[in-house]
């Protein structure tokens, strides 16, 4: 047997390309839905992509943008976004079809913000990043991790260990689908735009700083 599972990550309160995306992954059959984080921020549709999300019957993991939408006056307020987000988990993992999935919106074990950057700006692929990845998560006992936050556009083998990021339905224009057992990734664009693999948002790499605070 075979298990479809749609990736989209860095969803940002924008509702249009979240609906793109899970009338694709519909259409392809797809056994679940997983959010990599990140859905608050940038856009200004959160209560409408949370209904989206809730509706499709996704599953979630927290991004740094909902930690600070949550110590916002909005989120504060207990409105029912909030509720939704302050209810996500920093990680979600699985068996399926004998495959180990592991998903955390930046990286493991359960960081928001120390992102895995393995492109440069044009989208090719940094050979010193993958291989400083590569002995990071050496030890981890997962098959395929998902990540999201640097909106960043991949699917790169590490050794037997397949690391995907979906890219940024609003940024990169773009979602997946992942196959199990094989581990076939395909990309899906969004909007009726070219996807873009490395869409630079200008923070500070690896520092999380936002008014003053830090996420790890």
């Amino acid at each position: 047997m075979t298990t479809r599972i749609g990736l989209i990550s860095d969803v940002h309160a924008c509702a249009a390309p979240l609906r793109e995306a899970l009338s694709i992954f519909r259409q392809e059959r797809v056994a679940m839905v997983l959010c990599a984080g990140d859905i608050a921020g940038y856009g200004t549709e959160l209560a409408e992509t949370v209904e989206l999300l809730v509706q499709g019957g996704c599953t979630a993991i927290m991004g740094n943008h909902e930690v600070w939408y949550l110590d916002s006056p909005a989120g504060r307020a207990k409105n029912s976004a909030a509720v939704y987000l302050a209810g996500l988990p920093r990680v979600w993992e699985s068996v399926r079809e004998g495959i180990r999935v592991y998903a955390v919106h930046a990286s493991p074990p359960q960081s928001l913000n120390k992102g895995i950057r393995l492109l440069d700006e044009k989208g090719g692929l940094l050979a010193a990043e993958k291989e400083r990845w590569t002995a990071l998560l050496d030890g981890y006992s997962f098959d395929v991790l998902i990540v999201g936050h640097t909106h960043q556009v991949f699917a790169e083998r590490f050794g037997s260990r397949l690391v995907i990021n979906p890219g940024s339905t609003k940024f990169n224009h773009t979602c997946m689908v992942l196959t199990l057992p094989d581990m076939d990734v395909r990309i899906f664009p969004l909007s009726g735009r070219e996807p873009v693999k490395s869409w630079n948002w200008g923070m500070m790499t690896g520092r999380g700083l936002r008014a003053g605070k830090k996420i790890t």
